[in-house]
């Protein structure tokens, strides 16, 4: 099925390792035969608790005995979507003791991130997290999206103005928002596509979201109606 969209930019991996971890709402810890769900996570982040530290080489002193740890996170469209999983991050490391969920930090010697979504799978580095910054929507895209859906659904129909979605089109549903465009998420009775709507500059933070969104409604009312979901 072809869309009709132009190449977007969109955010790196060790962007969306950073969004996932500073937005979550919840991490699944699992270390030394043990598997704890940590909640509640608002506010503080992960990064708040768990301070990630380069690796150790092996020749260097360090305390024995280190305990592997994997945190586990899964990003959750916040809208009603078919396949709600939008992506599952992994960070791998070491902890020198075991790990505690009522402690308010943790140091974990860092072994390696996995982002897995749609496009496959792909692995950052501490130096990429580093270098890097969240999505200066990631906290904020949830309360976004679903005032969009909650309180102008009549909105979403009129953004299919700006794609191409093909024939047999049940629903679209905002899926997506970051700095560089929000993504729609096109359902057919077998499947689903999602497109990107660029902006037209990125943005550098929640009070430039509105006014971007707002640009491409005014595009679309520019262009003819002709993409309708079905009554």
């Amino acid at each position: 099925m072809r869309m009709s969209r132009p190449r977007a930019q969109r955010p790196t991996s060790a962007e969306r390792v950073l969004s996932v971890l500073t937005s979550a709402h919840s991490m699944t810890v699992v270390s030394d035969g043990a598997s704890a769900e940590v909640r509640r996570l608002d506010g503080t982040g992960v990064i708040g608790r768990i301070h990630l530290h380069d690796p150790v080489p092996p020749s260097a002193p360090g305390p024995a005995g280190r305990i592997p740890v994997r945190l586990e996170f899964t990003d959750v469209a916040p809208t009603a979507v078919r396949d709600r999983v939008r992506a599952r991050v992994t960070v791998t490391g070491l902890l020198a003791v075991p790990y505690d969920p009522g402690a308010e930090s943790t140091c974990m010697e860092f072994g390696q991130a996995v982002v897995e979504d749609a496009d496959g799978r792909a692995y950052v580095t501490l130096d990429e997290l580093q270098r890097s910054a969240p999505d200066p929507l990631a906290c904020c895209e949830a309360g976004l999206l679903t005032h969009l859906v909650d309180d102008h659904p009549e909105l979403v129909p009129l953004l299919l103005r700006l794609v191409t979605p093909g024939g047999g089109l049940t629903r679209a549903l905002p899926l997506a928002l970051d700095r560089y465009g929000l993504t729609l998420r096109l359902e057919y009775p077998r499947t689903h596509a999602d497109v990107r709507l660029p902006f037209a500059t990125p943005v550098a933070g929640a009070d430039q979201a509105g006014p971007q969104i707002h640009a491409l409604l005014a595009k679309a009312r520019r262009l003819s109606h002709r993409n309708r979901l079905p009554a």
